[in-house]
């Protein structure tokens, strides 16, 4: 097998864009995804995710394209399609099978196809594979090579990128994985981890995820705890940050397609395999219940003020998964604006910058502008956009009747000490 590879990226999203940028800045690459309007964004220069700027887009040789045929320029594919969860909470391995197949009508001999995708232990090979196999009429590991090398694209993180991250590589034997771990190496700066096997790799990706989830969940716990002890959570961890060993974590949302979505693709194979992770499921139980925890304080807190639900307005500020970033997939703040829905208050919605096409389609109502919004009774800090950092309470108290209500900071970015008088202000 040659090093002299012509690459594919199979996925255009947070993960595969990056991964062509990257490799379109050394030499040519072949960006395929299903997606016309994206491919029309892609050629125009612009990417809606934020992530790659239009003069990178410039820099990388990258033929964009829908034609799947145009994957027989390339021999080394890499897949970096979108791997949710269904409505059952089980893994959704649709997008990812189907790429398989569009692979596989392109596949040739010689060939190397690269999985960055997560998915859960034994995917790969197990579901994957036999793909690839049944539609090019091909035998992996004789005509060609299959590999799993897990994503690590943090979205709206600019110190963390894919050049100059770890990565992880894997492949069914060494010669295959030196080939495929050279071929990395050549856009990647922080170096090589060869795994020993595709599902130690696969493996490696999914508990990343599910160890900050269960730490989130701690926090989240402690945090509903504080609150029954009227101690502030963010006190509290500041002292115990302290000690050496503590780890920063923090409580709050918990949402986005990475945190929140992979421990149900490693409990998902755990029960086929006959063992219940009775830790990973509470830990994303606790997660799942903070949106309904927030909303609830808020409204117990317009009660003790003698407020009546029906008649009282909440602005809620941030709706994307995570600060800075446009994505609302799998956004927790749902759970606030459902359950206050549920008491008949009136919400309004303001993000800077969400998608408000993705928004419109996903939610009953959509965001505002800040000169459109009415005075509310509260308002609830659901993302640390940094619009609201930086407008702290300048910003804040003029969102409210009279300068005065129920101020619900989630992330505590707001300064206590120079909270305005009549403003009532809780922390998660």
């Amino acid at each position: 097998m040659s090093d002299n590879r012509k690459i594919s990226v199979i996925g255009l999203g947070y993960v595969g864009l990056p991964v062509a940028v990257a490799f379109g800045k050394k030499s040519s690459v072949v960006g395929f995804d299903i997606c016309n309007e994206r491919i029309k964004e892609l050629s125009n220069g612009f990417d809606r995710t934020n992530e790659i700027s239009e003069q990178e887009l410039k820099q990388a040789d990258i033929r964009f394209t829908c034609s799947a045929s145009e994957l027989q320029n390339a021999d080394f594919h890499i897949v970096a399609v979108p791997t949710p969860i269904t409505d059952a909470k089980h893994p959704d391995m649709r997008a990812l099978i189907s790429a398989s197949r569009i692979i596989g009508e392109q596949l040739r001999k010689g060939d190397i196809v690269v999985y960055e995708s997560t998915v859960y232990p034994g995917a790969t090979e197990g579901e994957c594979l036999p793909v690839l196999e049944k539609v090019s009429g091909l035998i992996a590991g004789e005509d060609f090579h299959i590999s799993y090398s897990p994503e690590r694209i943090n979205p709206g993180d600019k110190k963390h990128r894919f050049t100059n991250i770890t990565k992880i590589v894997s492949a069914q034997d060494d010669a295959a994985r030196d080939i495929i771990a050279r071929q990395y190496a050549s856009v990647i700066d922080g170096g090589i981890y060869q795994a020993p096997s595709i599902k130690v790799a696969e493996a490696a990706k999914v508990i990343e995820n599910t160890q900050r989830d269960i730490n989130i969940a701690l926090m989240n716990q402690l945090a509903m705890l504080f609150d029954k002890l009227n101690i502030d959570t963010g006190d509290v961890l500041e002292a115990a940050s302290s000690k050496w060993n503590f780890l920063p974590f923090t409580p709050g949302l918990v949402g986005g397609h990475c945190i929140g979505i992979d421990p149900y693709y490693l409990s998902y194979k755990a029960a086929i395999s006959g063992y219940i992770p009775d830790l990973i499921l509470t830990a994303r139980a606790i997660n799942e219940g903070v949106g309904v925890h927030i909303a609830s304080q808020v409204v117990k807190a317009l009660i003790r003020l003698g407020s009546n639900g029906n008649q009282s307005t909440v602005t809620i500020l941030g709706l994307t998964f995570k600060e800075n970033i446009p994505d609302i997939r799998n956004t927790r703040v749902s759970d606030i604006v459902h359950e206050l829905e549920s008491y008949g208050i009136n919400i309004q919605l303001h993000d800077p910058v969400a998608d408000r096409s993705d928004v419109s389609k996903n939610f009953s109502i959509v965001p505002i502008s800040l000169e459109q919004l009415k005075p509310a009774d509260v308002v609830i800090i659901a993302v640390a956009h940094d619009d609201y950092r930086s407008g702290e309470w300048r910003l804040i108290s003029k969102l409210l009747h009279n300068q005065e209500g129920i101020v619900y900071d989630v992330k505590g970015i707001l300064p206590r000490d120079s909270r305005p008088e009549g403003v009532i202000l809780h922390r998660l």
